[in-house]
């Protein structure tokens, strides 16, 4: 499954994802709501762009376009899986991730916490319509606080 989500290719032709002009919010780029992005968190920094919008492109294999608030079942999960958020990588300027802290999730993993039991919650007005080709967007709002 990753094989093929890696393949897939995200466009959008207003906007350069690598390089939109507008910081308060991406108009081009829509949430699951249908209404213009808007940001997850910049404290910590997030998105696969760190630009704090979980909106994705080309060059984003994972899919980052889940907003999601960390809780500690999930950040133990995604650790089991091998992705270790909790703890700082200071080599890449990532702080490690604690409790409440929101972050830009690759939608496939979202969608296997929630198979799981794990999912944490989910910020649809700062999640990316793009998680919609992985997951329905009636699983995304059971999990909204």
């Amino acid at each position: 499954m990753l094989i093929l989500l890696s393949t897939l290719v995200w466009a959008n032709p207003n906007c350069s994802l690598e390089s939109c002009d507008n910081k308060d919010n991406h108009p081009t780029e829509l949430s699951v709501q249908l209404k213009p992005l808007k940001p997850c968190s910049n404290n910590p920094m997030t998105g696969f762009y760190r630009d704090s919008y979980c909106r994705t492109g080309a060059n984003d294999r994972g899919i980052h376009v889940v907003c999601a608030t960390m809780n500690q079942e999930f950040l133990s999960f995604t650790k089991s899986k091998g992705n270790d958020l909790s703890s700082p990588a200071p080599q890449y300027g990532f702080p490690g991730l604690k409790v409440g802290d929101r972050w830009c999730l690759c939608a496939a993993r979202w969608k296997e916490a929630h198979q799981a039991g794990k999912a944490p919650s989910v910020v649809l007005e700062s999640t990316s319509k793009a998680a919609l080709k992985i997951t329905p967007r009636s699983m995304l709002e059971k999990y909204v606080h």
